[in-house]
């Protein structure tokens, strides 16, 4: 996809070891966990397809085979690209310069084991149509609810990212969360060092205090499978009855 006018790419961060979700992640991924009867990945790779994207890469790592073997080349009539982490965990920005040679110009990041009720395309156009910044990041007026916050929003611009430690006290500054969504251009993952592990929040934190991350408010919360009470919460929410059986 080597234009902007091509049709929209998304790229899905499922490489994780998913720790915090075991034993059900020792064998089985976290993406393809099931979710009112079905993987969690045919959710969202059917929600992308309809939404009109053209193309997904997937990064993969931990049991990354399992995806390969689930999905395939092309699900739900999209077609599927894979960038394997490789013996090293590289982290999600460490995933992304590793897939660099499937990136579209402008394409949207989000992730394996997050599912937004809202339209991913969204960040796509507003970062489309503000030539000067680097990224557009959908961002949730959380003020500590679903999770600790780590956004705090200037009008259209996130004007700074924390990822803030476990058991840190919170910074009223920080009201608003990554909602799980960014789109990015591909120069800010051609400037990322080759084979670093490295993680997303250091390029979200980058981009933030140059005044290049734009913010996109979403008004209705994010659901996530990274722990049990989200993958109860995102159950109930795609109609499944009670909590997926291990």
């Amino acid at each position: 996809m080597g234009a902007d006018a091509s049709p929209p790419q998304a790229v899905i961060l499922a490489g994780g070891l998913g720790t915090r979700m075991r034993p059900r992640t020792e064998r089985t991924p976290k993406f393809l966990l099931p979710v009112a009867g079905r993987p969690f990945g045919a959710w969202l790779l059917e929600r992308l397809a309809a939404l009109g994207f053209g193309e997904v890469v997937l990064c993969v790592g931990h049991l990354g085979d399992a995806v390969r073997g689930a999905l395939g080349d092309r699900f739900a009539g999209l077609p599927l690209l894979y960038a394997d982490d490789g013996p090293v965990l590289l982290g999600t920005a460490g995933a992304l310069r590793r897939a660099l040679p499937h990136l579209a110009p402008v394409f949207l990041m989000t992730y394996g084991d997050s599912y937004l009720p809202f339209d991913y395309l969204a960040p796509l156009r507003d970062l489309r149509a503000h030539p000067d910044a680097l990224g557009t990041m959908a961002v949730y007026r959380n003020e500590g609810r679903l999770d600790a916050s780590n956004t705090a929003v200037s009008g259209d611009l996130v004007a700074r990212y924390e990822k803030r430690p476990p058991g840190a006290p919170p910074d009223p500054a920080l009201d608003h969360i990554d909602y799980g969504a960014t789109a990015l251009r591909r120069e800010v993952v051609e400037a990322l060092p080759a084979g670093a592990p490295l993680g997303f929040d250091a390029v979200q934190r980058d981009l933030a205090s140059r005044g290049r991350l734009r913010a996109l408010a979403v008004a209705e919360r994010f659901y996530e499978i990274g722990s049990e009470q989200g993958l109860r919460d995102l159950t109930a929410a795609l109609g499944g009855a009670g909590e997926e059986q291990r």
